[in-house]
């Protein structure tokens, strides 16, 4: 597959051209890449409004992830869901209706900002107790039921799948339902880019999402910012029409070159990345069926992903991953009670030999038992877009109680909010802030 972005980038490096354009760097080299940093020069296209060589690498990205429309994003995911809540409005808008979204309730907090951006309502669905904060596994027709139960049918359901642990959502079932109902299927995928070329789960568009969002770097050889936002073939018309103003509205009017470059090069790379991914795939199975037997547990079911139940094995995912840490392994994620890694194909062997090593070395302890708050209903006082425009300040938690939260203050990863913005901080959600260190908070002003 040709690569039109990256073959004119690199012709321009190597022309020596004088560049009395953007970026201030001119070319010349201070860390290294500059001579590749460009930006929408003549030739170059233009992200969003493009008729040359960007459509064309998108055109190969479409037919690669069988969509009816595939953009790129040089700002993630986040770019791509604030895109799908708009075009999810405007869907709405079409039939003189208010945009709802439907929600689970591990979303991330873009979508929390995109909500509050185009001022859409939004319905919870929170997690079982078993769940906890960053996992929310409902079935099909628990699903319908919910829906049936509102007052007012949402314009789209919304879905984070994978979820941060490495849980895989039935899209195919949700997919039915929303058909059923006449509500759009949002996804987001954004750990699940590789999913389109798995050999044993499939990519939520071809299991009947309607808009979904991809990071191609979280999982595949793509630089940091690389994204998609995919359009099924059998989206509304006017959601596959409006796709690019979607994402130039929300979108820097200067796009990184070389993230473009990236996800360009990846359509040469993809038939050899699959099949190594098929590979990557049984060997990180056997990894995990190997630790299983010395007693370590896992939750997800996500083939580029582990993630251990610390606590089974005696440790908070905190302490394993310093323990990792020092054997040069920098893990992608972890808290009180889990720990995350993600892998790739191009991972060798003996890297793989090396975690398995230094975990078969730890050794098992007692089981803790300590269980994280549950995640419970919170007030709602105000609308997320009205509590995120009020004026706040930021206070420690401990003093925040019966307060209105205004935007949290969250790391990412998971960046999943323990209170929705315009809801009451109660008692139980103290205790959570407590339990994940989170120390301050933004509150509105009364």
């Amino acid at each position: 597959m040709n690569t039109p972005i990256l073959d004119f980038v690199n012709n321009y490096a190597e022309q020596n051209t004088l560049r009395l354009h953007m970026p201030g760097h001119k070319g010349k080299e201070f860390i290294g890449n500059e001579k590749y940093d460009i930006t929408e020069i003549d030739g170059a296209d233009v992200l969003y409004l493009n008729k040359g060589i960007i459509l064309e690498s998108q055109e190969n990205a479409r037919n690669l992830f069988k969509t009816g429309k595939t953009l790129y994003s040089t700002e993630g995911s986040s770019l791509s869901i604030r895109a799908m809540i708009y075009l999810a409005s405007i869907y709405a808008k079409s039939k003189n209706e208010k945009t709802t979204i439907l929600a689970m309730r591990n979303a991330h907090k873009s979508f929390m900002n995109a909500v509050a951006m185009l001022d859409a309502d939004v319905e919870w669905i929170y997690p079982s107790d078993d769940d906890g904060l960053i996992s929310c596994k409902i079935q099909a027709d628990e699903l319908e039921k919910i829906i049936l139960s509102l007052d007012k049918k949402p314009t789209a359901l919304y879905v984070t799948s994978p979820d941060y642990l490495g849980n895989i959502a039935d899209i195919e079932g949700y997919s039915k339902i929303c058909k059923k109902h006449n509500m759009l299927l949002l996804v987001d995928n954004a750990h699940g880019a590789y999913l389109a070329f798995s050999s044993k789960l499939k990519h939520p568009i071809m299991l009947g999402a309607d808009i979904t969002c991809d990071s191609a770097h979280k999982t595949l050889p793509v630089i940091t910012g690389g994204g998609y936002l995919h359009i099924s073939k059998e989206a509304p018309k006017i959601i596959l029409d409006m796709a690019e103003t979607a994402m130039q509205i929300f979108a820097s009017t200067s796009p990184s070159y070389l993230i473009l470059s990236s996800l360009d090069n990846f359509n040469k790379l993809a038939n050899d990345f699959k099949n190594k991914l098929a590979k990557a795939e049984n060997a990180i199975l056997n990894l995990k069926n190997e630790l299983s037997v010395i007693g370590f547990q896992f939750t997800g079911n996500e083939p580029l992903k582990l993630t251990i139940m610390t606590k089974s094995y005696g440790y908070t995912g905190d302490e394993i991953a310093a323990y990792l840490l020092k054997n040069n392994i920098v893990c992608e994620f972890c808290d009180k009670d889990f720990l995350v890694m993600m892998f790739s194909p191009f991972m060798e062997e003996n890297e793989l030999e090396k975690l398995k090593n230094v975990l078969l070395n730890l050794p098992k302890k007692s089981v803790n038992f300590e269980n994280p708050p549950k995640l419970t209903k919170t007030k709602k006082v105000m609308s997320i877009k009205d509590a995120i425009m009020s004026p706040s300040k930021e206070m420690k938690v401990c003093d925040t109680l019966g307060m209105t939260l205004a935007s949290s203050s969250l790391s990412c990863p998971p960046a999943i909010p323990i209170v929705i913005a315009g809801e009451k901080i109660d008692e139980n959600a103290l205790a959570l802030f407590k339990y994940y260190n989170i120390e301050t908070c933004r509150v509105v002003l009364d």
